[in-house]
């Protein structure tokens, strides 16, 4: 049985000045200071209860995870020292991935890209031309930058921003995910059970597979170019060793949404709301026992001492052991 050990978190505490009638100042004398004590302290950690983390990316030095208003959070490898910075106009930002030049690249709603090439920190913006909403991206092999969103929209640059081109599939589903799975396989997942394929590092995309009942896509992840799982609504996992023309339901043990997976050695890992952690045993998903407070769980990253970083609501950021099989989790 796992377990799980829990910072406490400090409350917001402020006492609210007594309201004062015009018919009795006699009370004024009576009023109680704020006490800011508290609120200063919370606002003096580098992770806060208000923060809520998106996504998180690390390359062979620093972690980095972001989430709203701007927030952007980086550590060395392995030390969980966090740094803390805010980035202009607080963007809400929903993705960050590393390059294979080390630099990282990050997505905020208002259609802008945000770029690090000094460990993340300090960072650049440029605008995403489209008309399209904008979600998920990743990096290539070749440096070059995916960005995908609605009306099945696919977007790559290869100047680091400056100019994009733009590719469709015509459908109106909002693609949720894109991965390189090798130097010329990327998939793209969406909404409405879209799968799309390109063979040739995204220069074509074939026309799309769709998995079954209009399966909306939380999260992908495809370990080869023919074996993948995706995760959705209702706890749902499906599996495909057929690289999206078929797919298998596996057992889970929760209704919660699954938002995304993790492989970390040779296990895969599953995270969702309601602080769900699932770690896959043949073609079972079997339960991480947590026992922090309810909150999404949306990020993972492996670090190279045998731990699992997993980040989500409400700032939690936690550790989960995989050496040896273990199934440990604590919460930093």
């Amino acid at each position: 049985m796992a377990s799980i050990k829990t910072n406490k978190l400090i409350a917001l505490s402020v006492k609210p000045g007594l309201l004062i009638s015009a018919l009795s100042l006699s009370l004024a004398g009576c009023e109680a200071p704020l006490n800011l004590e508290k609120v200063e302290q919370e606002l003096s950690k580098s992770i806060r209860r208000t923060d809520q983390f998106q996504s998180m990316a690390s390359n062979d030095q620093v972690m980095v995870v972001v989430g709203n208003n701007g927030l952007v959070l980086t550590s060395p490898i392995n030390e969980q020292q966090w740094q803390r910075q805010t980035l202009n106009n607080k963007p809400a930002l929903v993705d960050v991935t590393q390059c294979p030049d080390q630099s990282f690249v990050a997505l905020s709603l208002d259609k802008t890209l945000w770029r690090s090439s000094d460990n993340g920190s300090s960072w650049h913006s440029s605008p995403i031309d489209t008309q399209e909403d904008v979600l998920a991206l990743t990096c290539a092999p070749d440096n070059s930058i995916w960005v995908v969103g609605s009306f099945s929209t696919i977007l790559n640059s290869s100047d680091q921003g400056t100019s994009w081109n733009t590719f469709s599939l015509n459908e109106d589903a909002l693609l949720t995910g894109i991965q390189f799975v090798d130097n010329n396989t990327v998939i793209a997942t969406g909404e409405f059970g879209v799968v799309a394929k390109s063979e040739n590092g995204g220069q074509d995309w074939n026309p799309p597979e769709y998995i079954p009942n209009d399966f909306y896509t939380q999260g992908a992840v495809f370990t080869s170019t023919t074996t993948g799982w995706v995760g959705g609504l209702s706890g749902q996992i499906l599996h495909t060793t057929d690289g999206g023309m078929s797919w298998q339901q596996q057992t889970t043990p929760t209704e919660s949404p699954i938002y995304g997976f993790q492989q970390a050695d040779s296990q895969l890992f599953a995270f969702g709301d309601h602080n769900t952690v699932l770690t896959l045993n043949g073609d079972q998903w079997q339960r991480v026992e947590t026992h922090g407070k309810p909150v999404y769980l949306r990020a993972a990253t492996q670090l190279s001492n045998n731990e699992l970083l997993i980040a989500g609501g409400s700032g939690s950021l936690f550790t989960l052991d995989i050496s040896s099989g273990a199934t440990q989790l604590s919460q930093k």
